[in-house]
């Protein structure tokens, strides 16, 4: 008998059962195209204590109870599919786990519905990709509290470890918080790429420097503060070469894809009214590089600054604006992660969740794709202070944005000079200076609102909470419309 059952043999699938059989436990396997779990049996699983089966029927046979039943599968309408194919085999207190990168508002239906049947759901975001699936990944579940006691053992053995040796995994909260937490990690993630693309961008065509010694200047960044796994790949990246000896990346088309679940982060931000900006602008920038004809078209007819028609157009000492670079985007990063804490408090408000921020940067120092040095930091922050107003308010990272400011400044408005777009990087500096700003201009967006549209507006020579509206014109009347923000 085995002690979990695991649905959906694809790359992350069959790497998970092999972790599982490394970590001494028997895990039972199944597929709907079922050639795939002889082809695992006989190849990469042969002699691992792994049992195959051919039909849902016979897989929860094969499970010890309470029987636990992992489904890695395609997010949306499968994992539907499969929970009405198990659920009829299944008794009480039986668990099933979604494994998948799905939406969080189907993990909380999903654990609604399950639980009026007596079944134990959980919505575990599983991060790492390939390799972190076979080796640790970071695990972050969140559903029925009462199935963590039944698979908190095999999660945290299969988890990736800190340099400290705790597990990359715990509980994160009811409902659909796990999920919501992964999302919102997969948003991170998509910060951090644009910022690195756009540090990039700048020294390859603002500076004009040869792939080597991009190659050198990542390889010396990951002995910094950026010490992450994201620098470290794109340092292994500049020196990737062709067959004909040219730098791989060179010729990979600039048209990023995505998933959805950088996407998912932003609607969702705009839904919690948080201002998350910069994981939109990284999402946005995806959705520009995607409309490459367009782009290739208007190159040709629309034009930029002088300065920006000659590649490696920078007329500086070079040294010290790519330590401007590094500095900028270490600011920037910083906001990232600030705005991306900011919109998980929110959400758990929102959802009665209660999460415990510190544990979460730690789950997030291994396995994960945005694992870094960077997280240890944000941890002590919340272990020095478990609800902070803002991230970027705890002494160490103000310390750090007083020191990159005047860099940040210049590597933004340098860019501009050039005709380089970096939206990340401006985004996060806009969201710095607008937050540490005692007086926004949002006075006169309120007043055009009343004016036109009868809105009200507060006073700053009244208690807050109490709403004034003007007639503007003389003919517009007094009579004012409700108050509420969407």
């Amino acid at each position: 008998m085995a002690d979990i059952g695991l649905i959906g043999l694809a790359v992350m699938g069959q790497n998970l059962v092999l972790n599982m059989a490394d970590h001494g436990y028997e895990v039972a396997v199944y597929n709907r195209t079922t050639s795939k779990v002889d082809d695992f049996l006989a190849g990469p699983a042969s002699g691992k204590s792994i049992v195959g089966a051919h039909t849902v029927e016979e897989f929860v046979s094969k499970l010890e109870r309470p029987r636990r039943v992992v489904l890695m599968v395609k997010a949306g309408a499968v994992v539907d599919a499969f929970i009405d194919q198990v659920v009829p085999h299944l008794e009480a207190g039986d668990i099933i786990i979604d494994g998948g990168n799905s939406h969080f508002p189907d993990t909380i239906r999903r654990e609604k519905e399950l639980a009026e049947k007596g079944l134990l759901f959980i919505g575990t975001g599983v991060s790492g990709g390939e390799e972190g699936a076979r080796f640790g990944p970071s695990i972050m579940p969140g559903g029925n509290a009462k199935a963590w006691p039944a698979v908190k053992e095999i999660l945290q053995a299969i988890s990736a470890k800190t340099p400290d040796g705790e597990p990359c995994c715990d509980w994160v909260g009811d409902g659909g918080a796990g999920h919501y937490v992964k999302m919102v990690h997969n948003g991170i993630e998509y910060g951090d790429m644009q910022l690195i693309a756009e540090a990039y961008h700048l020294m390859r065509d603002g500076l004009g420097l040869p792939y080597d010694q991009l190659h050198e200047i990542f390889t010396s960044w990951n002995s910094t503060e950026l010490d992450s796994f994201l620098i470290e790949i794109t340092r292994d990246i500049m020196a990737f070469a062709d067959e004909d000896g040219e730098p791989l990346v060179e010729k990979i088309l600039d048209k990023a894809g995505q998933k959805g679940t950088g996407k998912w982060t932003a609607i969702s931000a705009l839904d919690m009214g948080m201002p998350v900006t910069l994981i939109g602008e990284a999402v946005f920038a995806r959705t520009l590089s995607a409309i490459k004809d367009e782009r290739v078209d208007a190159s040709k007819v629309l034009r930029g600054p002088v300065q920006s028609r000659t590649y490696g157009a920078y007329e500086g000492d070079i040294e010290p604006f790519v330590e401007d670079i590094r500095k900028a985007l270490l600011a920037s990063k910083i906001i990232s992660y600030a705005q991306g804490f900011m919109l998980m408090a929110a959400a758990a408000a929102e959802y009665g969740w209660t999460i415990d921020y510190g544990a979460v940067a730690n789950m997030w120092r291994g396995g994960c794709i945005i694992r870094s040095v960077f997280l240890g930091d944000i941890k002590k922050a919340y272990d020095a202070s478990p609800q902070p107003q803002n991230l970027i308010l705890d002494h160490y990272f103000k310390s750090t944005l007083e020191k990159c400011q005047a860099s940040w400044r210049k590597v933004v408005s340098q860019a501009a000079l050039m005709g380089i777009p970096v939206p990340a990087f401006g985004t996060a500096l806009a969201f710095y200076d607008g937050y540490r700003s005692e007086r926004l201009p949002a006075n006169l967006i309120q007043a055009q609102r009343d004016y036109f549209g009868a809105h009200t507006y507060e006073r700053t020579d009244k208690e807050r909470g109490e709403f004034f509206h003007t007639n503007w014109t003389g003919t517009g009347g007094d009579v004012s419309s409700s108050t509420y923000n969407a």
